[in-house]
């Protein structure tokens, strides 16, 4: 991945942390990585776990970052979001999947998208 890819999905990534902290959540993480994958944000606002797939792009020309998220990366991202909770914290409560799209750096989120 080059150098400018990476800094743009940096830059989602801060876009929708802050997205979600403005709204009373606290990021957890960002980017935790396991021998499988990595999973872009883990957010909770006490009561709901929230893992967050991330998607960036500088322009919609090719389409929203939602049309990325396949449900071949969901199953991906559900398998290594169980793999944290087997790590992880020891959460008890309610798991969700939001999937958020960044696009020229106006952040959209769909709760519970999959």
């Amino acid at each position: 991945m080059t150098a400018g890819r990476q800094a743009l999905g940096r830059f989602g990534e801060d876009r929708a942390a802050r997205w979600y902290v403005e709204r009373g959540y606290r990021v957890l993480e960002r980017n935790w990585r396991c021998a499988e994958g990595e999973l872009d944000l883990i957010v909770t606002d006490g009561t709901d776990l929230v893992v967050c797939e991330v998607k960036t792009r500088s322009t919609d020309s090719f389409g929203t970052g939602f049309e990325a998220i396949t449900p071949r990366k969901q199953q991906r991202v559900r398998r290594l979001a169980a793999q944290y909770l087997r790590e992880g914290p020891g959460w008890a409560g309610p798991v969700r999947f939001d999937a958020v799209s960044v696009v020229a750096g106006k952040v959209e989120v769909i709760q519970g998208a999959f």
